[in-house]
């Protein structure tokens, strides 16, 4: 499995230790940055950390930022991205089997590390539900994207 990774200044300090995790657990990690607390723009690592996922090279993407929030709006915008931001455990599973998210976002300014570490474990261990309901919706997000069809 490989895993893309990117935060900006605020996500910087829960980067290495979300590393340190995946590799213990035998997975490769593509780091995109930010590599300080500088202060820098998220978007630039949600398209890098995007596109990764976009073209396959990797099965799916974690960002960080204070909230979450910033991250999630603008790797949503990279086609074929289904960016779910993660407080909860609830959520941590649901956007993997409901929503069918290839990146996940967390905020360090909203949850301790402990919790994202055990939020991202609930997601790598969930799976996507092949449930009908659950499908359909997830090709309407897809189809959408493509503009086969507006509301």
């Amino acid at each position: 499995m490989i895993v893309s990774i990117g935060a900006d200044h605020a996500g910087y300090i829960y980067k290495q230790p979300i590393k340190e995790h995946l590799m213990k657990l035998g997975i490769k990690v593509l780091d995109e940055g930010t590599d300080s607390s500088e202060p820098t723009d998220y978007p630039d690592y949600a398209l890098k950390v995007g596109n990764r996922v976009k073209n396959h090279q990797a099965d799916f993407g974690i960002l960080i930022c204070g909230t979450g929030v910033g991250m999630s709006i603008a790797a949503n915008k990279v086609d074929g991205i289904r960016a779910a931001l993660v407080e909860t455990e609830f959520t941590a599973e649901s956007s993997k089997t409901h929503n069918h998210a290839n990146v996940i976002t967390f905020g360090s300014r909203v949850n301790t590390i402990d919790e994202v570490l055990k939020f991202l474990d609930i997601y790598m261990n969930s799976q996507e539900s092949q449930e009908t309901r659950h499908m359909n919706r997830v090709k309407k997000i897809g189809e959408i994207e493509e503009k086969k069809w507006e509301k």
